[in-house]
């Protein structure tokens, strides 16, 4: 059902606020019922998720900058209670379309026209809807088959105001005197890129150039009927992951569309150029030609050469096991404080980020590495449900995007079951990082 939702200022800052304050009067609440042992029998996972479904329910009539910050909310940064995150990533796919008329004034205060006068055919029923605009379906007159993305009301305009009030939000659940302003300044700056069409458009160019015959499948930006709130692209056909699954591929299948995935990520790193930041499955299509057809370029990150190394050299760090050079990384990263009072806080959550990492590093260890198995994907599953400080930002605030490609890599190959051969992204690592990886695979077994 298409909704209208609040665009000014006043009203989402309102909105917002309220939220805020009912959930930290019921966290506060809490707090009182546990001193005095009167908590009804309830458990901290069930007050957890009721107080999680009010913030998403809020959030999602503001959609805009309001829904990212739940989307935000869902990825693993361990420092949000996992009852919370998990209602968060329904952020990803739960968000009702506007209303048409609505879509109507868009089109004509951004292009200059109606719909109906522009283009040969537009569909008035979006046939995708997210946090920070929604998605039509378009003829042009030339004969095209296009996309059209269109951004929600004054989304830009509130992103200050958004943030500031998510943040005092966020401020009642993380643990007392966390420094949260580094991810909320990254979070805002990617917020400003996302909510740039043009900037997206150039993106789309740009990928397209690059990976274009990497059997990548990448739109064309048609930037005369596009403008900073408007995105046309041509068409691509094909089905995202649940779709696929739907039509119970062969192994063949899987391991060739998986690949292609694969390959894309660390064909990226290569580069040492921007990377599609947003690795979930909305964002890919498998075509029915073999193509992996990448649709959605708004969450793209250039990160800073140092931290991106840093990054990058704890696969080898951790597939040759050296603990010294693995703390001092983490050190580096800010995983972990050399100076904090509690050092046996600091030591158990050592323990915890290096088995992540030697997690994450397994398939590396493996000719060809099946992301079906069981075993890892429990294993994956634990260390991203189970860290043991919970309601404390770790890591240096680039993780934020960092861990939603890596870890959103994974989680769509292992939903495929998909077989991967790693000899090619050994290699292109092996030359960014000086290092034999087939050495350091040797030693680890």
């Amino acid at each position: 059902m298409s909704k209208d939702f609040p665009s000014s200022k006043f009203e989402r800052g309102s909105r917002i606020a309220k939220t805020g304050i009912k959930v930290g009067t019921n966290y506060a609440k809490r707090y009182l019922k546990k001193k005095t042992g009167k908590t009804n029998g309830d458990t901290d996972g069930d007050f957890h998720t009721e107080n999680a479904k009010e913030v998403f329910k809020e959030f999602t009539n503001l959609r805009g900058t309001a829904l990212k910050i739940a989307q935000g909310m869902s990825m693993d940064q361990g420092f949000l209670p996992e009852e919370f995150a998990e209602v968060m990533t329904q952020a990803q796919y739960s968000v009702p379309p506007i209303n048409k008329a609505l879509v109507r004034s868009i089109i004509k205060r951004e292009l200059g026209d109606y719909p109906e006068k522009l283009f040969k055919h537009f569909e008035s029923e979006a046939f995708a809807a997210a946090s920070i605009g929604q998605v039509h379906k378009a003829e042009l007159k030339d004969g095209r088959q296009v996309a059209i993305k269109i951004q929600y009301p004054n989304v830009r305009e509130t992103i200050d105001s958004d943030l500031g009030l998510a943040k005092i939000l966020v401020k009642r659940i993380v643990k007392k005197g966390a420094n949260i302003d580094p991810y909320f300044d990254e979070v805002k700056e990617t917020l400003l890129d996302e909510t740039d069409y043009i900037k997206e458009g150039k993106q789309i160019d740009l990928f397209r150039e690059r990976f274009g015959g990497l059997n990548i499948a990448i739109p064309e930006w048609v930037e005369e009927f596009s403008t900073d709130k408007v995105l046309c692209m041509t068409y691509l056909e094909g089905r995202h992951l649940g779709e696929f699954l739907k039509e119970d591929p062969d192994q063949e299948k899987r391991d060739h569309f998986g690949q292609l995935l694969w390959d894309f990520f660390h064909e990226q790193i290569k580069d040492m150029d921007y990377v599609h930041a947003d690795t979930h499955p909305g964002n890919f299509l498998f075509t029915y030609d073999g193509k992996l057809g990448v649709i959605d370029f708004g969450c793209v990150k250039k990160f800073p050469r140092e931290f991106f190394m840093d990054y990058l050299r704890l696969l080898p760090t951790h597939l040759d096991d050296d603990e010294k050079a693995i703390r001092n990384l983490y050190a580096k990263l800010n995983v972990i404080n050399p100076d904090a009072e509690n050092q046996e806080n600091e030591d158990r959550y050592f323990k915890f980020a290096r088995n992540y990492g030697m997690t994450f590093a397994e398939p590396y260890k493996h000719e060809v590495f099946d992301f079906g198995d069981e075993e890892f994907r429990n294993t994956i599953k634990y260390f991203t449900k189970d860290a043991p400080i919970g309601n404390e930002p770790r890591g240096n605030q680039h993780f934020l995007y960092t861990t939603r490609v890596h870890l959103g890599l994974y989680n769509l190959l292992m939903k495929m079951g998909a077989h991967i051969n790693t000899s090619k992204s050994k290699e292109i690592l092996s030359g960014m990082l000086d290092v034999d990886f087939g050495e350091l695979v040797k030693a680890s077994e």
